[in-house]
This record gives C-alpha cells, sequence and structure tokens, in this order.
C-alpha cells in the first residue's frame, strides 16, 4: 500500500509511517497517515507516556498517584509507539513532535518550571479530586505495598522505626518509603502549587 502525498501525489511506502511516524515530501509537503488512536482507555483516569525533558514532571505525578511512565533516554519514535500501544497520554515540551508524529492523544507543555507544568496537567486532565498521594514509588511507578513495621526493621535507620508506624515499600524496585520530613515538604509544596 502506498501514501501520497497531498500535493505533489508522490507516492511513499506505508511502512514508513508506523506508530504515526510522518515525513517531508521532496516537494516541501508534510506527508503521513491520519493521527493513530491507540487501544481503547479503560482506565478511570490518564495514563501518561513523559518525554526525556520532563523528568521533574513525571516524578511529580508519580507522587500524586498517576501512572507516568519514563525514561530519559527515550527516542521520539519509541515514545509515539508506546504512548499508542499502551494507551497512554503523550506530554511532551518539543513542539515539533505532533507535527512529526502523529498521535491523537499529545499534549504540548508551555512552560519550564516543573510546578506550573504540574498545574497545567492537573487542570487540563481534571486530576485535583483523583490525588492519592504516596501510592506509586517516585524512582520507578509502580504501585506501593504496605509494609509491616517489623519488616521495616532492617531497611530504615532506628531513629525513624521509633518515630514512624507506617511503612511502604516498592515491589518493583525495592525502595522504602515512610512519612518523614521530605514528606512533609512534598506536601507544603503540592499545597503552594494548587493554590495557585
Amino acid at each position: 500500500m502506498a501514501i501520497r502525498c497531498h500535493q505533489c501525489r508522490r507516492e511513499y511506502d506505508v511502512t514508513l509511517f508506523q506508530f504515526g511516524r510522518t515525513i517531508h515530501c521532496a516537494c516541501g509537503a508534510r506527508v503521513g497517515l491520519e493521527a493513530r488512536v491507540g487501544p481503547e482507555v479503560t482506565h478511570s483516569e490518564p495514563r501518561f507516556m513523559v518525554d526525556a525533558m520532563l523528568g521533574g514532571l513525571a516524578r511529580w505525578l508519580r507522587i500524586l498517584g498517576f501512572d507516568t511512565a519514563y525514561d530519559p533516554a527515550i527516542p521520539d519514535d519509541e515514545l509515539a509507539r508506546r504512548g499508542l500501544v499502551e494507551g497512554r497520554h503523550i506530554l511532551t515540551r518539543d513542539r515539533s513532535f505532533p507535527e512529526e508524529w502523529r498521535v491523537a492523544s499529545c499534549t504540548i507543555l508551555e512552560h519550564d518550571d516543573v510546578d506550573t507544568q504540574l498545574r497545567e496537567v492537573l487542570e487540563r486532565f481534571n486530576l485535583k479530586e483523583k490525588i492519592r498521594l504516596f501510592s506509586r514509588c517516585g524512582a520507578c511507578n509502580t504501585l506501593l505495598k504496605p509494609l509491616p513495621r517489623e519488616e521495616a526493621r532492617d531497611r530504615v535507620p532506628p531513629r525513624v522505626l521509633e518515630s514512624c508506624d507506617d511503612f511502604a515499600n516498592c515491589p518493583g524496585c525495592g525502595r522504602t518509603y515512610w512519612e518523614g520530613t521530605h514528606t512533609r515538604r512534598i506536601r507544603a509544596r503540592l499545597r503552594s502549587v494548587l493554590e495557585s
């Protein structure tokens, strides 16, 4: 099957346009298929695929409990493919991405500031009421599981064991989490983001 340039009618092999890829024709026009839509999304909230420019945002979305895939070395073709195949909404700062990759679910974030980016995503996807703070691992995106105090004994400093009752473990990367001064700082920063 061939795809024709709408301007000069030159034909290109359809395999050039996998996962929404577009190309510039010799005449200068952009050639590609219509925007691709991934599998029907059955989740109650959006799942995200975040590009390499948005690592700070990815961590914050995970801390807030949103399924957010992120790889700092991911090339655009893999970003588009994973977004499509996994039914994830792509978040990027790359203004040329929607032109080069025709995917249906893509948002260009305007700001460099992580707090502003986070506010933009929370508002755009109406997520403020769906926040599940500290339910996912900020490092690897895995859902956290409660960790009994006796099992936490060998994983946390003794002073933490004395002052905390609730612990969580990441089955993905093995990290142990607890309520501490860092969580108070996170809560304070989140309040500031949500109140602005």
